[in-house]
């Protein structure tokens, strides 16, 4: 008897479930409350409109669906459109067409700027929302090359490029002449320590290098480390683009009494930083509403994922929208353009 009570309960819970998809599917496509009529006319649900009904009054409780204002249909809550992505909705994918047209416009970039461009005029553009893209973490990067250049006597540019195409230059004034043979020897040197190496080890692998070098030339080399080492540590990996802000201005109705929150709230870094989440955690997140905790955006959600030239993500972009989201179209976008990203970086 128990186990023939368990299986009625989990056909229960999951013809539910199939309605609560229903309804989310038919409230994001016609942005009006969703009625058990319009859900048996529309799907096939195989149960009656009574059964129907019965469930919608079941989710409610449950708090998965509720009614606005003194309309007869209902409408996805926060807790309804977390259960919809946790247990039901799949990630959709792209159309050969669509994946052939983001390989086509990324591959056009030419630098690490044109590419996150791109990638933010890209994303807003298929998913219609707005798009956020993190520039690639220095602190998870490795050394590429570090070029050095001679503007004057006692001036140098040095140039840090990364493995992900990210270019950094810094002046230094050096605190005596130096010439072009010497830097030659600091740069065949430094670059033979470090190229290849994190970040976070090129500190200990450089630290004796001006003992290699004469007397006289010891304080230039130290300046020149000392700005390598500055440049490895500061918090560059706070940039980050912002694009299809224009987008939100078509779902104004389904911000509560104005969109204004939401804008402004957008214009804070930190915050968008927050949103996106750290970049080490590399697979889709999505917040939904009040998981937001930022006051401005408790109307929204976020779909992030992490990018990167190998098997660790560097960096996160993703799309912030409304809660009435298409959020299987919207991940499989966001994932999409993710994995050509990362090809871009490796392939840079």
């Amino acid at each position: 008897m128990r186990r023939l009570d368990r299986e009625v309960r989990a056909v229960l819970s999951e013809r539910r479930l199939e309605v609560l998809r229903a309804i989310v599917q038919d409230y994001v496509g016609t942005e009006e409350p969703v009625g058990s009529k319009a859900l048996t006319e529309r799907h096939r649900l195989g149960v009656s409109p009574a059964t129907v009904r019965n469930d919608m009054a079941a989710l409610e409780d449950e708090g998965f669906i509720a009614q606005p204002h003194t309309s007869a249909g209902r409408i996805p809550t926060d807790k309804g459109y977390r259960l919809f992505v946790d247990k039901l909705a799949g990630v959709k994918p792209l159309s050969s067409p669509e994946r052939r047209a983001i390989q086509n416009f990324l591959d056009g970039a030419v630098d690490l700027d044109d590419v996150v461009a791109r990638t933010v005029r890209l994303l807003a553009q298929l998913t219609r929302q707005v798009a956020v893209v993190q520039y690639p973490s220095l602190t998870r990067s490795t050394v590429r090359h570090v070029e050095l250049l001679s503007l004057a006597p006692a001036r140098v540019m040095l140039v840090l490029i990364t493995d992900t195409g990210r270019v950094e230059q810094r002046m230094v004034d050096c605190p005596a002449p130096f010439g072009e043979t010497s830097l030659a020897d600091l740069r065949a040197r430094l670059n033979s320590r470090v190229v290849g190496r994190r970040f976070a080890d090129v500190p200990q692998l450089v630290q004796d290098l001006p003992e290699s070098f004469e007397q006289d030339d010891r304080g230039t080399v130290s300046t020149v480390l000392a700005t390598l080492l500055e440049t490895l540590v500061e918090e560059t990996e706070e940039r980050l683009m912002i694009g299809g802000t224009a987008n939100l201005t078509r779902f104004g109705h389904d911000f509560p009494l104005t969109i204004r929150p939401v804008l402004e709230a957008l214009e804070e870094q930190v915050v968008l930083l927050k949103l996106l989440g750290e970049a080490k955690d590399s697979g889709m997140t999505v917040r939904i509403g009040h998981e937001n905790a930022h006051e401005g955006l408790t109307s929204t959600s976020v779909v992030a994922v992490g990018y990167g030239s190998g098997d660790e993500a560097v960096a996160k972009l993703g799309v912030v929208g409304p809660t009435r989201m298409d959020y299987p179209g919207t991940m499989g976008a966001v994932r999409a353009v993710a994995r050509y990203v990362g090809q871009i970086l490796a392939e840079s």
